[in-house]
């Protein structure tokens, strides 16, 4: 890469360093020839040196003066033609470092080599992000917090200028260039050993295959999360082995389904994504008819959720596009469209969805409806996180923001993969068992409770690896036990325990942890620093498996006790 830079360095300034050595020499050669006079009248002549050093001082413009004795005339007549010889040809040089300095190839070259250098020195695991949007820059944003570097590649200089001007930190090295170029893969760092994954989220489904089959091809070894939302592309991943295929749409259908018919359920989803564990008036999704704005992707998978749920729809089969051209304006309220509204029936309909690609649309729509039946349930798409505020203030009951969900569900597989198996599990069990675990969660750790992840190895767990490896029985009874009192338990309940492959969903106390042992454990912050401080910490595990008769503190409180007492004395 050094190479290349030095290459195009010197195919641009060639003819201007020619330009300079031939003026140079000319003007040299003229003054060394050329004799002068002494203070004596004697005659005498420039020496090489004395000739350079003369005309590098003239031909930059600083110049000094005659020296080391006044010039003669025939000096004079030589240095004035010198001076517009060597000038011109100098600036003539600069102009052309000017004119390098801004030449693509050159700022491509040294940012190409600085990127380079950049992955070439990445010590901690990193992901592949390939496209900078909203979506990703969410991710960026989750990520860059835990311990996981991001590398990004987009074909739009001015998106990869954004990104630098959003500052991250840690640094985000990225780079301009097409995500279905092999070569640039390769120099993002597919191939390295810390690369763990390549997310591709873009809107086109053919363009996450393509780039989905060309990474598979590069690196079969590592995670591709790609986005798809048709049946037949989806397939296809499949076929090629990836697992990590998000659908959006899928995902509301999923969540439209739960809300309807077990909303203990889908409240345990909403809580692995920031929610309260609290079901609110407006979390009730209602049974009744459906009135669905919009038949694309979203408005077919908001079909299939109510299909499943058995939920009467009406479906108003027009997009934002067509209302566009027909109305010349995107605000739906004229006589018009409330007559439509009317016919629908949505005087006695139970919810309204505005599903289409335009934000303004489905504002209006629902707000026209809320005025025709003020009861109604209202849900909106929402199609960019550029500005929610406009929705916030809009009081709609629920709103999908596609660009939300797929950042979510992408930031927790990266971060917090047992979250997601959680959601894949509870989602297997039936409303009566999702109540209970809501109830039993908000009366031992409370509504705001948060989740937790950790794998039972040698950095995370000390004490409790080194019991392990000593080939102890240990059990969640034993390890989830207050530090204060070993005889009662700590306000943190194991979700889900994952061990070679296989989910443990619950796990009761008698659970026998194993090494490797990834555990998902529902908690507040304090009771899970504890736990932490008891696995990492010999004496506090040896207090609570009762190997030692006395806490900890009281050992460590009469050790100092003592030793202030022999300072004393």
């Amino acid at each position: 890469m050094n190479n290349q830079i030095f290459w195009i360095v010197l195919k641009r300034l060639r003819i201007p360093f020619l330009v300079i050595i031939v003026t140079f020499t000319i003007s040299i050669i003229g003054m060394v020839l050329i004799p002068g006079v002494t203070s004596n009248g004697k005659p005498y002549h420039f020496s090489f040196f004395d000739a350079f050093y003369f005309v590098s001082y003239m031909a930059t413009t600083i110049g000094f003066g005659e020296e080391p004795y006044a010039f003669t005339y025939p000096q004079r007549i030589w240095v004035s033609f010198s001076i517009y010889l060597t000038v011109i040809g100098w600036f003539y040089g600069i102009g052309t470092i000017i004119s390098l300095i801004q030449d693509n190839a050159l700022r491509k070259a040294i940012s190409k080599n600085r990127f380079t250098k950049q992955i070439q020195y990445l010590s901690q695991k990193f992901i592949i992000i390939l496209g900078y949007n909203n979506i990703t820059k969410s991710i960026i944003e989750h990520i860059n917090s835990q311990d996981l570097r991001t590398v990004v590649l987009d074909k739009d200089e001015i998106k990869i200028d954004q990104l630098v001007l959003n500052n991250f930190f840690p640094n985000v090295p990225a780079f301009v260039g097409q995500a279905t170029d092999q070569q640039i893969l390769k120099m993002a760092g597919i191939n390295h050993k810390n690369c763990i994954g390549i997310v591709s989220l873009f809107e086109n489904d053919i363009q996450n295959l393509k780039i989905a089959t060309i990474c598979r091809m590069l690196n079969k070894k590592i995670d591709i999360i790609v986005k798809s939302t048709s049946r037949q592309h989806t397939q296809l991943l499949l076929d090629m082995g990836l697992k990590h295929i998000q659908n959006p749409f899928d995902i509301i259908s999923k969540r439209l389904y739960y809300g309807i018919i077990a909303p203990h359920i889908w409240l345990l989803e909403m809580w692995v994504y920031g929610n309260t564990l609290q079901l609110r008036h407006k979390d009730s999704f209602p049974k009744g008819k459906y009135i669905i704005f919009g038949k694309g992707r979203m408005g077919q998978a908001i079909i299939d959720g109510l299909n499943l749920a058995d939920i009467q729809y009406t479906l108003y089969d027009a997009t934002s596009q067509e209302y566009a051209q027909n109305k010349q304006s995107m605000v739906f309220g004229d006589t018009d469209d409330i007559k439509t509204l009317t016919d629908l029936g949505v005087t006695s309909a139970a919810c309204i969805i505005a599903a289409t690609r335009d934000d303004l649309f489905n504002l209006t729509v629902l707000k026209q409806a809320k005025i025709l039946n003020p009861n109604i349930f209202t849900i909106a798409r929402e199609n960019s996180l550029e500005d929610t505020s406009i929705f916030q203030v809009s009081r709609i009951d629920k709103v999908f923001i596609n660009e939300k969900i797929l950042a979510d569900i992408t930031y927790n597989f990266l971060s917090r993969p047992l979250a997601t198996y959680f959601i894949q599990e509870i989602r297997k069990q039936n409303e009566v068992w999702a109540e209970k675990l809501v109830a039993n969660m908000k009366e031992m750790i409370g509504a705001t409770a948060g989740y937790f992840e950790l794998q039972v190895n040698l950095d995370e767990t000390y004490a409790l690896w080194l019991r392990l490896d000593n080939r102890e029985a240990i059990t969640l009874k034993d390890i989830l036990r207050l530090r204060e009192n070993r005889n009662s338990y700590s306000p943190v309940i194991c979700l889900l325990a994952l061990r070679d492959g296989t989910t443990h969903l619950l796990p009761n106390l008698n659970f026998n942890i194993q090494k490797d042992d990834k555990l998902l454990f529902a908690a507040n912050a304090e009771a899970f620093e504890d736990l932490l401080y008891i696995i990492n910490n010999i004496y506090e595990l040896d207090y609570i498996l009762n190997k030692n008769t006395l806490h900890p503190n009281w050992l460590f409180s009469k050790v100092f006790q003592s030793s202030k007492d022999k300072t004393a004395s």
